[in-house]
């Protein structure tokens, strides 16, 4: 395998929303971003991967996109985008732009001329269908809730969207479409940008007459056009997000001989707190045993034929410290415990702003506090289905997207320094015990845990390319693998629990060296060691 940039690198997510307000409108913006730099170059990740920051009417945050070749008025201007392109690259940092072309906002032009009628030019650029018997074309739901189709008064025809209503999906199979997005990734590409992450990439070869949405039949022919048209003539890092992938699915898009992506994110791992079959509101308690089988199995099964992403959190996602650590009495130390335990494994590693100071998730009381268009309609969905309102409460403050939304808490001051003004989402409380400042004036903060494990990552080859075992027979709360490379070999070790925990491989003998730990250790007798609660270290052995 052809070694690439991006498989030594770390990538840090920024949802630019909630990063940092330069003008005090209560909103982050690309100044604030181009303000904190010098922090990210602290930290030391290589990427930048930025949300959204295209114009758009904001119906989802963003992502629902009016303009791919203009900034959204509230973050600033192209000539502040560019700025942040230049500065970010000398300081070594490239920007990873988000591409949503599986659907567009209702407000880009396209859609408004294609609404005009059934002979406009752009019609086609959409899904359009007849009723059936006076009803919607078929039973496709949408993400956010209800049918997947909207009736359209004017023309007495449905068009399709699998996100909100104001979300239209674009018509993969025209071919102009498809010029037109390569013609905008090339407007992008050529202003110096390290690549894409593809917002639900998966679901642009759909079939919606025979209810296919993911994993379409045209879907890698539509990538390697791309690749072909677009990036494959750069050097940069493109991830596309997959809901659906399995291992063999993601060697489709990643081996490096087919020309698609660079790697994928896989979400098998994500789910494992959710009732198989129902929806991800519809909890049940994690699996240890299942999530180290899981991850080993992406681990080992991609070989040399694809490459791995590594992430805990996103801004869909809650976050990790309180979703399966614990975010109170072991809050850094079972933050410090999911760094080492990923970021040690082979793959990019991705950060989610605030996840390397132990942000947590921000409990809401009411459905007024809930700024998320997907929250708010499962809310009266499962109301009107006779849910109660604690049911569902309970289920928003643990899987809401708003939790990894919350601004980023920079220090002490009011609204935690994210803005000088009213923030666009709360800030969360507890930002005067969790922030950045706090992070950097203590030595042993999670922060410092997370640069830490860069620095490893770029000084030791073992972490990029060694081989993985998952290390059976422990108890289940111990997940433990090694790490081999030309005849030297590492172990890491997590305790994934809040009691102690013994552990025995006596294989392993005594160690001295210690790489990394989130307890103060100077070795390691494998004999027989009590774990302390969420204690994880790598040694060498």
């Amino acid at each position: 395998m052809e070694k690439k940039w991006w498989q030594t690198s770390v990538v840090y997510q920024i949802y630019p929303r909630s990063f940092q307000d330069s003008n005090g409108d209560g909103i982050g913006d690309l100044k604030g971003i181009i303000n904190r730099l010098d922090y990210l170059q602290k930290l030391g990740i290589d990427v930048i991967w930025l949300s959204p920051v295209y114009k758009s009417p904001n119906d989802d945050n963003g992502y629902d996109i009016s303009d791919y070749e203009e900034i959204m008025d509230e973050f600033g201007t192209m000539a502040d985008m560019d700025e942040l392109i230049a500065t970010a690259n000398e300081k070594g940092i490239k920007i990873v732009m988000d591409l949503v072309v599986n659907h567009t906002s209702d407000e880009h032009k396209w859609f408004i001329e294609a609404k005009k009628g059934k002979d406009n030019p752009y019609r086609d650029y959409y899904i359009w269908r007849d009723p059936v018997n006076g009803e919607v074309p078929n039973e496709l739901k949408s993400t956010f809730s209800g049918s997947a189709w909207e009736f359209d008064e004017d023309s007495g025809q449905y068009f399709l969207h699998l996100f909100s209503k104001r979300q239209p999906d674009l018509n993969w199979e025209n071919e102009k479409v498809r010029e037109e997005v390569w013609q905008m990734m090339n407007y992008w590409l050529e202003k110096g940008i390290g690549g894409f992450r593809m917002d639900v990439i998966d679901l642009v070869g759909k079939l919606p007459d025979l209810g296919i949405t993911g994993n379409g039949p045209k879907l890698h022919d539509y990538l390697k056009e791309m690749n072909q048209k677009t990036f494959g003539n750069y050097d940069v890092l493109t991830v596309g997000e997959t809901w659906g992938a399995t291992p063999q699915i993601a060697k489709l898009y990643s081996n490096p001989s087919r020309k698609e992506l660079s790697m994928i994110f896989q979400f098998e791992h994500s789910a494992l707190d959710e009732q198989e079959g129902k929806q991800k509101w519809d909890l049940k308690p994690l699996e240890i045993n299942k999530l180290k089988e899981i991850l080993a199995k992406w681990q080992t099964s991609l070989g040399q034929e694809g490459w791995n992403s590594l992430f805990w959190n996103n801004h869909d996602m809650p976050r990790i410290v309180s979703r399966w650590g614990n975010d109170k009495e072991y809050r850094v130390q079972s933050a410090k415990m999911f760094a080492i335990l990923l970021h040690l494994m082979k793959g990019t590693p991705y950060i989610y702003q605030g996840e390397e100071i132990g942000m947590t998730n921000c409990p809401i009381s009411d459905i007024s506090e809930v700024n998320d268009i997907e929250s708010i309609n499962m809310y009266h969905e499962r109301l009107a289905l006779g849910y109660t309102k604690e049911e569902i409460l309970y289920s928003i403050n643990a899987k809401g997207r708003d939790n990894a939304r919350t601004p980023i808490q920079w220090d002490v001051s009011e609204n935690g320094g994210f803005t000088t003004g009213t923030p666009w989402l709360h800030v969360n409380p507890n930002y005067p015990e969790i922030n950045v400042q706090n992070n950097l004036e203590d030595p042993n903060s999670v922060f410092y845990c997370y640069q830490s494990l860069i620095q490893l990552r770029k000084d030791n080859p073992i972490i990029v390319w060694g081989d993985f075992e998952l290390i059976e027979h422990t108890e289940e709360e111990i997940f433990a693998y090694t790490r081999r490379l030309e005849g030297e070999t590492w172990v890491v070790v997590a305790n994934f629990s809040e009691q102690e925990r013994m552990l025995n491989l006596p294989m392993f003998g005594e160690c001295e060296d210690v790489i990394i730990s989130n307890y103060p250790r100077q070795n390691v007798d494998f004999s027989n060691i009590p774990l302390k609660p969420y204690e994880a270290f790598a040694v060498r052995v």
